[in-house]
């Protein structure tokens, strides 16, 4: 008996076909095996199933970590910089200015000598040449001031405690700063309005005699003894010729006692090798300098008085002009005034041709400063 399957439905529509009785043309078996391949071939004919989507693993985006990481080393950064700058620890640049008064100045006036060639000297034009004016000239630049705004004025020996110097006319000028050949010593530092500054050079006591006068070499102070010399009165070097038995005319100035020398009213002259070689090398026949081999223990240094905010502002100059190998304004001033006269003081010291070591200061650097730099 034949059936009609073209209603039904499922997973697979199978071909509507009619089906013939069994009969001569086929048995059941055929009919099923039939039915199978037909079954079979309709299956093969079927698209395949849609592949189930994959799913990745999420990515690490190191470059977004790298982002993050920089955003908070720049937050961490400004934060430190906030409490530093609004929080206590040592003052900046502007809070010295502000204590030391430097804005307030229209004008820096500064003690240096006047008749010590080489170091500092004033010519019958007025102007002023030396190693201590260089230096005075670097402090200023770092202040703020230009050099037409630098005024110097001459200062004795006894008076650079009292920051008290001279005008052309002889009255008398407060200076803000005293730069004049100023040896650090314990003395100076327990005496009422000196306050120094880290060193800015190294010297030795030498001695100046005439040529003329044939005098015999000297190679130690104690070749003095028994004899007139003549140093700076209110000077280290004061001391040490008395000591080794030489009879010391204290002087004012300097060049009263090469005026002395010059007279035969003394046949040495003492002090600072620094000072003595200018004198030497402006007149290299008419003076012998010799090294008496006393130590380089002369240290000068800046007296800014009753200050404490301008010495740090001036360690600041020296300590820069010390660390930082881009800033050659000490040596160009060292080559200028003492490397220049070292042919004329063949055998006799000058000064120690490198800057003494400064300590950095303590100063709070500001975010957008470069201070050390």
């Amino acid at each position: 008996m034949g059936s009609d399957r073209s209603g039904v439905t499922g997973r697979f529509t199978w071909p509507v076909r009619r089906r013939t009785p069994p009969g001569p043309e086929g048995t059941a078996e055929d009919i099923a095996v039939q039915d199978l391949a037909e079954r079979e071939a309709a299956e093969q004919r079927l698209p395949p199933p849609e592949p189930e989507p994959l799913i990745e693993p999420p990515r690490f985006n190191l470059a977004a970590f790298r982002l993050a990481a920089l955003g908070l080393a720049l937050v961490l950064a400004l934060g430190l910089a906030m409490v530093r700058l609004f929080v206590g620890g040592p003052p900046s640049v502007a809070d010295l200015r502000a204590q030391a008064g430097v804005e307030s100045w229209t004008e820096l006036p500064i003690g240096v000598k006047d008749d010590q060639p080489g170091t500092a000297f004033r010519d019958r034009n007025g102007r002023w040449s030396g190693f201590d004016v260089d230096i005075a000239y670097m402090i200023a630049e770092d202040l703020g001031f230009r050099r037409d705004e630098v005024k110097f004025f001459a200062i004795e020996s006894e008076d650079r405690p009292r920051m008290q110097a001279t005008d052309a006319n002889g009255g008398r000028v407060p200076v803000k700063l005293v730069i004049a050949s100023f040896s650090i010593n314990a003395a100076r530092k327990a005496t009422a309005g000196v306050r120094f500054s880290e060193p800015y050079l190294y010297t030795e006591q030498s001695v100046l005699t005439l040529r003329s006068a044939k005098h015999p070499r000297v190679s130690t102070l104690k070749d003095l003894d028994g004899e007139r010399v003549c140093s700076i009165s209110a000077s280290t070097s004061v001391i040490a010729p008395g000591a080794a038995g030489a009879i010391v005319i204290p002087r004012n100035r300097i060049s009263q006692c090469i005026e002395d020398l010059r007279a035969g009213r003394v046949s040495a002259v003492t002090t600072d090798a620094a000072i003595l070689a200018g004198f030497k090398s402006r007149s290299r026949n008419e003076f012998d300098h010799w090294d008496v081999g006393e130590p380089a223990n002369e240290t000068w240094g800046v007296n800014v008085g009753d200050n404490p905010a301008l010495q740090r502002l001036v360690d600041l100059t020296l300590y820069r002009s010390y660390a930082d190998p881009k800033d050659a304004r000490w040596e160009e001033a060292y080559d200028r005034n003492f490397r220049s006269e070292m042919d004329a003081n063949k055998g006799a010291p000058i000064a120690v041709g490198e800057q003494p070591r400064v300590v950095r200061p303590d100063i709070r650097e500001q975010p957008w400063e470069d201070v050390f730099g």
